[in-house]
């Protein structure tokens, strides 16, 4: 986003009206779950961090019941759990929002702020949130290194970051150094994203996911 284009927060306000389809599907689900946090879901953790992790977008039964990124889920306890191994959380993950896990030196949030039916967002969508995730990641003023969870989340991270994409293909555990005007020099770290549809295929093992945050860690100037 250049000097001359609108100003965008870096998250969303709660009524957000930019996506016409997520809004029905929100309204949906306020009636069908009433106690669910049912709203754009704010990036989270460590602003001071070096790490950002970026996935696709909230889960109907995790980030979007409980308000909070990768909480709630069977993704977020593979997530969480890699952390605490990695020493990038302090506390204990209990799979709610006020269950006092901290992060250390990492910062999480999504390409899509809003669930999308069957967690299939559409493009114009993606493009739709793209400046709050550029505007997130551009506030992190100690950034290093980025992970990409995802497809979706990896190509949405190359253009917040000012990269191109024909120069950093998707590919899990691959890593690209991408330079742009806002960020300067980043890492950008690619890993399929940690979904039980993945992980009980055998498309992401245990030892495939420590190796991205593994080579994370390596990346940290």
């Amino acid at each position: 986003m250049d000097a001359t284009a609108e100003p965008f927060p870096a998250d969303p306000p709660r009524d957000c009206d930019r996506c016409p389809r997520l809004v029905d599907y929100r309204a949906a689900n306020a009636v069908a779950h009433p106690d669910a946090f049912n709203a754009p879901v704010p990036g989270w953790g460590d602003s001071g961090g070096w790490l950002a992790i970026v996935g696709l977008a909230p889960g109907l039964n995790g980030a979007a019941r409980t308000g909070r990124p990768f909480t709630g889920d069977a993704s977020g306890d593979l997530l969480h759990a890699t952390l605490a191994k990695f020493e990038l959380s302090n506390g204990a993950y209990a799979g709610a929002a006020d269950d006092g896990l901290e992060l250390n030196g990492v910062f999480i949030t999504n390409a899509l702020r809003c669930v999308p039916p069957g967690n299939k967002p559409d493009s114009a969508e993606i493009h739709a949130c793209r400046p709050f995730l550029a505007a997130q990641l551009a506030g992190l003023a100690n950034l290093q290194v980025v992970v990409a969870l995802g497809e979706i989340a990896h190509q949405s991270a190359v253009k917040a970051c000012g990269g191109k994409l024909p120069k950093a293909p998707f590919g899990h555990g691959n890593v690209h150094r991408l330079h742009g005007q806002r960020f300067g020099a980043l890492t950008l770290i690619d890993s399929f994203h940690p979904s039980r549809l993945n992980t009980s295929t055998g498309r992401l093992t245990l030892e495939m996911f420590d190796a991205v945050f593994a080579a994370a860690l390596a990346a940290r100037a």
